[in-house]
């Protein structure tokens, strides 16, 4: 069996981390199998689709990284479920109701006024239709099959069809509603593991019937527990935080990646710079029935420490210009995201306005003689600061913080014994004997 997974967004709004770590999971599974990963775009909702959204989704899963296999748009599908429409309504498992919201809703009041379930009452067959009023369709669920499936995170699941309301599949306009075109298109498509949130369950319940009454195999299912904010509750805030905002605040789509897929399984989250590794360990029983935590935070020391591993070649065509490989070695490991490197490279490059306390004046007069002097074909940050100790006696703080101040600005920052050879030795002398003035 070849295993194909699908990610399947309705572009009525952009992408956010919930729906993009179901992605990532879909994908995984897919390639650790060595199968399909396939994009569908649920736009039945003709009213509420755009295709600026279409064009989003599918520049949000390139920046990720996420490549799929093939892609349908189920506005070009509706042929296919009216043919599989009109096979359910043969065979009894499609009915017309004529009820308004209003009297649906009263009567799901009365049914819970007597201490009942609030599930739909099916009318007579041969009840008359009322006039004037169109049709909406029910999917009829069999009474008489209990609902049973091992899910690959949950676990055994039962549902009894007795207590589930007959789903609305199609509206009095003709329009589609999800449940019924969401598994023609599994079943269309070969999807043989649909990976979800676990808001998906009793849909799950309910398109195991249709997968059966459409006489197709049933795919694995796999409903992973939903994303919580870092306060600890569900967040609406992570419904709006889209893939523009992480790409604005400098974030890698690698640090996403890495900490989306780990997120709410037993696997430790790690700063990867590639995705086989989490590919190759991918496993829905590692994964938990709690609600996962998104913490923005941890994404931001995640995405600094996938930096500070990153290979000047993936990054170099984004790094400004004169940032060579000596410099990139040199600051990486003073930045949380790309963008901080500019601010660096003027360190290096740019004029720097240093706080010299007075009484360390002399020292400074003193080290850009020494500066000027040395060999800078070797460590020069040690033979500075070897010779000054030599001379001075001054060692530790008193030694190295007066030079990192006049030579950079800044109390801390990359090594310096990388980041003085960047300077440069006329830079290096001319910023010390600013510091002496």
């Amino acid at each position: 069996m070849t295993v194909v997974t699908r990610f399947a967004p309705s572009p009525t709004g952009s992408l956010h981390v919930g729906n993009v770590r179901t992605a990532i999971h879909n994908w995984m599974w897919a390639k650790k199998h060595g199968g399909r990963f396939l994009l569908r775009i649920d736009d039945t909702d003709l009213e509420r689709s755009k295709e600026d959204y279409v064009d989003g989704i599918r520049a949000d899963l390139k920046w990720l990284g996420l490549d799929w296999d093939g892609e349908e748009r189920q506005s070009a599908r509706f042929d296919l479920y009216e043919r599989r429409f009109e096979e359910l309504k043969a065979a009894g498992r499609v009915y017309a109701c004529y009820e308004t919201p209003e009297e649906l809703d009263l009567r799901r009041k009365v049914l819970l006024g007597r201490g009942l379930p609030p599930v739909y009452e099916r009318k007579a067959a041969d009840a008359p239709p009322p006039e004037g009023r169109a049709p909406h369709w029910r999917f009829r669920l069999d009474h008489d099959a209990v609902i049973e499936w091992a899910d690959l995170v949950r676990g055994d699941q039962h549902f009894d069809p007795r207590l589930m309301s007959d789903p609305v599949i199609r509206r009095a306009d003709g329009s589609w509603l999800y449940m019924l075109p969401s598994a023609i298109d599994d079943i269309d498509m070969g999807v043989t593991h649909v990976v979800r949130g676990e808001d998906h369950v009793t849909n799950t319940a309910t398109q195991l019937q249709m997968f059966d009454a459409l006489g197709a195999a049933r795919p694995q299912f796999a409903h992973e527990a939903l994303l919580t904010g870092s306060e600890g509750k569900l967040s609406k805030r992570l419904g709006a935080l889209g893939m523009d905002a992480f790409r604005e605040r400098g974030i890698e789509p690698m640090a996403l990646i890495a900490l989306l897929a780990r997120l709410g399984t037993s696997e430790p989250v790690e700063p990867v710079t590639e995705a086989a590794p989490l590919i190759a360990t991918i496993d829905f029983t590692h994964f938990g029935r709690a609600p996962a935590r998104f913490d923005e935070d941890e994404l931001a020391q995640i995405n600094a420490k996938i930096l500070h591993q990153t290979d000047y070649a993936a990054v170099a065509t984004r790094l400004p210009e004169g940032v060579d490989e000596a410099a990139w070695a040199a600051i990486r490991p003073n930045i949380t995201t790309l963008a901080d490197v500019a601010a660096w490279w003027s360190v290096v490059t740019g004029n720097v306005a240093a706080s010299v306390a007075d009484e360390d004046k002399p020292y400074l007069a003193e080290a850009a003689a020494v500066a000027a002097s040395i060999d800078w074909s070797g460590d020069a940050w040690h033979a500075l600061t070897d010779a000054l100790k030599a001379t001075t006696g001054r060692k530790g703080k008193a030694l190295f913080l007066p030079l990192r101040m006049a030579l950079t600005g800044q109390e801390h920052g990359p090594d310096m014994k990388a980041l003085l050879p960047l300077i440069g030795r006329d830079r290096a002398v001319a910023r010390l004997k600013a510091g002496a003035d």
